[in-house]
């Protein structure tokens, strides 16, 4: 494993860090990574709700990436190895493109669960299939110029080559989300001014699932601006100087995102598709019990309230 010790490190040319980094906060992220996977894994299984696969294994390269962070925090500064630079780099890094694939899916369930396809600018069975293609590219140019990156430190033509695809894939997946975001918002607007019959249903709080995607995406939106810039400015950039920028501006709102997730759990909405009774809170998943009998229950009164509202 190679070992790098430069005693000028903070004005070296090139720097793994240009700062010390902390062995507490990479170990706290690490931590509370940890927990989210754990609690995204159980949720996910407890509604079966596969598509959020991408959510859980994006929590998981959080959890890694800062659990080789704290590895290569410990070092001696200036005389960091390469491996768990890299590796911190790199899934830190590509932790939130797999959030956006999960966060994709949901928008294309919300449109069939209120039979509200005529009202999105994208037909339903191309929607997810349209923003996951995009969000795969986004994760490919950044593992790439990522990979390249590591793989040719010592070559600053093929360092700024990597760093240009990384840009690239952080403007891509940027646009790629306010793209999303219309889509989003059009498709809310329309339904609106003429909703379809199942979006009246007591129950079906289709709003309140665009009010979740339209936050997370913020905080998705927030965290890649702040990438792009990093990442133009380069390795001795202003953003490069404080640890600071890389927590506030990614640790936490990521964090946020996956939180936010475990309250509003999108496994609401696979449930009312299977016509099962709904929870109003992702946390209720610790103490729920399915109940056949109540499901239909909920599913006869909906119907039932539904047909006396008109």
């Amino acid at each position: 494993m190679a070992i790098v010790c430069n005693p000028d490190w903070l004005h070296a040319t090139w720097s793994f860090y240009r700062y010390v980094p902390s062995v507490a906060a990479a170990v706290i992220f690490c931590l509370l990574f940890l927990v989210a996977t754990g609690l995204h894994l159980f949720q996910m299984f407890k509604t079966k709700t596969w598509f959020l696969t991408a959510l859980v294994f994006g929590c998981l390269f959080k959890f890694v990436g800062y659990a080789a962070r704290a590895a290569s925090a410990s070092q001696e500064p200036g005389c960091w190895k390469l491996m768990p630079y890299i590796i911190q780099n790199m899934y830190i890094l590509l932790g939130p493109p797999l959030f956006a694939a999960s966060i994709y899916m949901i928008l294309g369930r919300i449109i069939l669960l209120t039979d509200g396809e005529i009202h999105s600018i994208i037909k339903q069975r191309w929607l997810t299939k349209t923003f996951v293609i995009g969000d795969l590219l986004c994760f490919l140019f950044q593992s790439g110029g990522g990979g390249l990156m590591a793989g040719s430190r010592d070559n600053q033509s093929m360092t700024n080559i990597g760093n240009g695809i990384i840009i690239a894939g952080l403007v891509l997946q940027l646009l790629w989300f306010i793209f999303f975001v219309i889509v989003a918002a059009t498709f809310h607007r329309r339904m609106i001014l003429v909703p379809t019959a199942s979006s009246l249903k007591p129950g079906i709080r289709w709003q309140n699932y665009l009010h979740t995607l339209y936050f997370v995406s913020a905080l998705i939106m927030i965290r890649s601006l702040y990438r792009v810039v990093e990442y133009a400015q380069g390795n001795s950039g202003y953003l490069m100087t404080s640890e600071v920028f890389l927590y506030v501006l990614d640790s936490l709102p990521m964090f946020i995102v996956v939180v936010w997730l475990l309250w509003k759990h999108p496994g609401e909405i696979g449930m009312l598709l299977k016509g099962q009774e709904p929870f109003t809170s992702g946390f209720q998943l610790y103490n729920y019990r399915k109940d056949s009998k109540s499901a239909r229950y909920w599913v006869d009164e909906a119907n039932l309230q539904s047909s006396n509202d008109h």
